[in-house]
């Protein structure tokens, strides 16, 4: 079988040889492509927890493990017109946050220390589950409509970062 080399149309030079995004871009982008595997009609999530720049869990949003998928069986926040960020409890999904944190519960990954990556900032519940998980850095792009999460989360001493979306 004959394997085949995809070569860029653009010629490479010794600076976009050495060109690389920093850590944090890295991490980023990695949680927007876990993001990807969401199953939420409403806001597609991603979130990765990091330590010494190695991977500990991932997670993204969407229905637990065998249930249904929202796509398959509609979203009851969207029938009732809940707004983002209230009544969270009544959907049946788990945030991107929460996927990382109990993926790694499950596997006996200690957290303690990490960085979470996430496409979008934590909400309140998230956060709190973040700070009882010693998670230290929260580094994050999209918002999220809930103050109270940010004031906690200052308040336990979490680092917050809104990173801005890179231009394309």
């Amino acid at each position: 079988m004959k394997i085949t080399e995809s070569r860029s149309e653009i010629p490479e030079t010794k600076e976009s040889r050495l060109s690389r995004p920093s850590w944090e871009e890295y991490f980023i982008e990695i949680a927007h492509l876990v993001a990807s595997r969401s199953t939420c009609l409403r806001r597609k999530v991603g979130a990765i927890l990091v330590k010494d720049k190695r991977i500990l869990s991932t997670g993204y949003n969407g229905a637990p493990r065998n249930l249904a998928h929202c796509g398959e069986v509609g979203c009851l926040r969207n029938k009732l017109k809940i707004p983002s960020g209230q009544r969270q409890e009544i959907c049946r999904g788990l945030h991107a946050e929460q996927n990382a944190i109990i993926q790694a519960a499950l596997y006996g990954i200690n957290v303690k220390g990490a960085i979470l990556y996430c496409t979008h900032q934590p909400c309140i519940t998230c956060s709190k589950m973040i700070i009882n998980a010693g998670i230290k850095k929260i580094i994050f792009q999209g918002k999220y409509p809930d103050p109270l999460a940010r004031e906690i989360l200052e308040e336990a001493g979490i680092e917050l970062i809104k990173r801005e979306k890179e231009n394309a």
